[in-house]
């Protein structure tokens, strides 16, 4: 929906560490017992003998330059090694906060970790870039609050109490979010202001509130189908899913990367009875990227069979970075961004079996990038059906902190790929002059040319022509949320041949089967120029494609302009104001409503 202004003041950094605060401790240098691996200074490592005074100054101080820091260059993870806290964690822009435990058990906050929206008058559909994970919060009065927007996950957490995800008041307490997996919630999760939400592998107490689009799967205790009144779309069981790498640290303080199973017809989460399946990775075998690290430094680590910890900070690159081999880990730390300088692509994955990329923010810097992120190279014959490579917490951002362009954002010509949560955002906000219809062009945020490709929580907005064009067959996406390029100047530079706009969701002409659940896009032309697209969504009408519990909005007020229709030809419009349309289910030419 609309955001509303953007607020963008940051305080200063001294030499790594907050400007006025209490000097933030780096993680100390060396493997051993009671030392860490050489992090930098904007990780924060808290262990329970620091005394919960001091660490919650070193968390406000870290909030204080981050709430409203939405388009600044800090980064910062706040990591809690095993033990007991009594702190409130606020949750900033680019803050990562995670328990350094095997089991989200081993780390335990009496108290809060919030996401609130305040610093923007109750408005929380800007709450971009954070996250938190593997972490037990007990809050005092029994309510844990993460009203987040996109890029805003919550993952392997259990919460011993109730979750809101809407802002507090006073204010206009909008939301725009979101996605919770892998974790438990032992009361009631409220989505209030929600517009959309997808729960994955979770368990909960209940659930209560719905607005336009909540999607469930393999989730315990989740509502029954019942789209669109309310509009729940529940999937008993998630077909395929590998859980996010996440960074351990065992007793003697020896670090790890654990890298989590692969699990077929799950529901609840990977560590519902103990200790996740999976592999623990010694930090040793990572190379540990700070910024400044030359391309050719990484690039010469990945090739020599070394994983890839990207620590907080904004990486310039000039030339990709190319991962080559089975298997390999690229973790990133705080929201750690990868911004093109030079038209290049920032990471080239070849078509191998196994990796994982996390944690990582692709940013066009250049006015022309071919495409950000690939997977794979052209067409390809293997199948990586036991061992696929999988995309976790992964945007783009074209526009608002610096003016670029790209006309791809992720392109994946590997098959069986998993992408679990995605955020591709052609920015319709941001700084001064880093946005505008030619000033950060963007033609499409996600090509799936690979087969097999399965995807969780699919947000790609504001992009120029198809949003997504998939190509692929026998594809999945489990939650779909778009909205439509606001800056359209006039129609004439937004349509091809007779054609109004472009679908937000293309499936090719040529595929034969595909399946999609619980999607919405949504419309708002802020030039008051009268803007039409003639559908939302466009797919070749044959029985294998099926597209189940999508819905249109529009969010045009008093002005005119919206979507002809739903699917293809079929659907009421949305226009000239606000509305919305419901269709429970498309194939070959039929819609349901």
């Amino acid at each position: 929906m609309l955001r509303g202004a953007a607020v963008a003041a940051a305080a200063p950094l001294v030499g790594g560490v907050l400007a006025g605060s209490a000097s933030a401790s780096p993680v100390s240098t060396g493997s051993g017992h009671g030392s860490a691996a050489g992090l930098g200074p904007n990780v924060l490592v808290f262990d329970p003998s620091m005394g919960d005074a001091a660490i919650q100054a070193r968390v406000d101080a870290v909030f204080a330059t981050q709430q409203s820091n939405q388009f600044g260059s800090e980064r910062y993870a706040l990591a809690f090694l095993p033990g007991t806290y009594k702190v409130d964690v606020n949750v900033g822009f680019y803050t990562h906060v995670l328990g350094l435990g095997q089991n989200p058990g081993d780390v335990v906050i009496n108290g809060h970790v919030t996401v609130d929206a305040q610093w923007l008058e109750g408005n929380g559909t800007q709450n971009f870039w954070r996250t938190a994970e593997n972490l037990t919060i007990v809050p005092p009065d029994g309510l844990e609050r993460w009203a987040v927007a996109q890029a805003g996950p919550m993952r392997r957490v259990h919460i011993k109490g109730n979750m809101t995800l809407w802002p507090s008041p006073p204010g206009n307490q909008w939301s725009s979010g979101g996605f919770l997996a892998d974790s438990v919630v032992d009361g009631q999760v409220e989505s209030g202001s929600q517009q959309q939400w997808l729960s994955r592998n979770d368990t909960f107490g209940s659930w209560t509130g719905s607005n336009w689009n909540m999607v469930f799967v393999g989730v315990q205790g989740a509502p029954a189908q019942s789209f669109p009144t309310p509009p729940y779309t529940t999937v008993d069981r998630t077909p395929v899913v590998r859980e996010k790498p996440f960074l351990t640290a065992d007793r003697h303080g020896d670090y790890q990367v654990f890298v989590p199973a692969l699990r077929r017809e799950s529901t609840g989460t990977s560590w519902a009875r103990g200790r996740a399946e999976g592999r623990s990775v010694p930090l040793s075998q990572f190379h540990v990227a700070r910024p400044g690290d030359s391309v050719a430094a990484i690039n010469l680590a990945l090739a020599l069979g070394k994983h890839l910890l990207i620590t907080p900070g904004v990486y310039s690159l000039a030339s990709p970075l190319r991962v080559v081999r089975p298997g390999t880990v690229v973790l990133g730390l705080g929201l750690a961004t990868l911004r093109s300088t030079h038209g290049n692509t920032v990471m080239e994955v070849a078509d191998v079996p196994g990796v994982s990329v996390a944690g990582v923010l692709f940013e066009a810097g250049s006015a022309h990038t071919p495409v950000l992120l690939r997977v794979g190279h052209g067409p390809s014959l293997f199948r990586h059906t036991t061992d696929p490579t999988a995309l976790f917490d992964v945007y783009a951002r074209i526009g608002g902190a610096v003016p670029g362009g790209a006309d791809i954002s992720v392109q994946i010509d590997s098959n069986d790929v998993i992408c679990d949560n995605l955020w591709l955002w052609r920015a319709d906000h941001g700084l001064d002059d880093t946005v505008g219809w030619a000033v950060n062009p963007a033609g499409t945020g996600i090509v799936v040319n690979g087969d097999h490709v399965t995807a969780y929580a699919l947000a790609v907005e504001h992009y120029q022509n198809y949003e997504v064009l998939w190509q692929g067959e026998h594809g999945n996406t489990y939650f779909f949320q778009n909205e439509h390029p606001y800056d359209v100047p006039t129609q004439s530079a937004w349509r091809h041949g007779s054609t109004l706009g472009y679908a937000a969701y293309k499936v090719a002409d040529r595929v034969r089967n595909h399946h999609a659940w619980g999607l919405g896009s949504y419309c708002f032309f802020n030039l008051n120029a009268d803007i039409y697209t003639d559908r939302a969504y466009e797919l070749p009408d044959t029985p294998g494609v099926v597209f189940t519990d999508l819905m249109t909005v529009c969010l045009n007020g008093a002005g005119g302009g919206g979507i002809l229709h739903c699917v293809n030809n079929t659907g009421d419009p949305v226009q000239n104001g606000f509305g919305t349309y419901n269709m429970t289910s498309y194939s070959d030419g039929t819609g349901s409503v």
